[in-house]
């Protein structure tokens, strides 16, 4: 199970960035960075719960930064909106 979440994880980082790359996602969009949020959650989770710390470090961070993005283009989509 610890494989196949792993494989998860980075499945949920690395398409929206080749996607990111081919041109057919902006890394603004809401999907980029949900996929990245659920990408680094999932990583996040299975690096604590292996104990790598080093690994936890980086996958919270971009999982908080995945976040952060998400909740700035909300508050931008809901201050045009008014």
């Amino acid at each position: 199970m610890d494989l196949a979440l792993q494989f998860i994880g980075a499945i949920g980082i690395l398409v929206p960035f080749a996607l990111l790359q081919i041109g057919r996602l902006s890394q603004h969009s809401y999907a980029y960075l949900a996929l990245n949020l659920a990408g680094s959650a999932v990583l996040t989770a299975v690096a604590y719960l292996d104990g790598q710390w080093g690994f936890l470090i980086l996958q919270a961070v971009w999982t908080l930064v995945a976040a952060w993005g998400i909740a700035r283009s909300l508050r931008s989509t809901s201050a045009r909106r008014t």
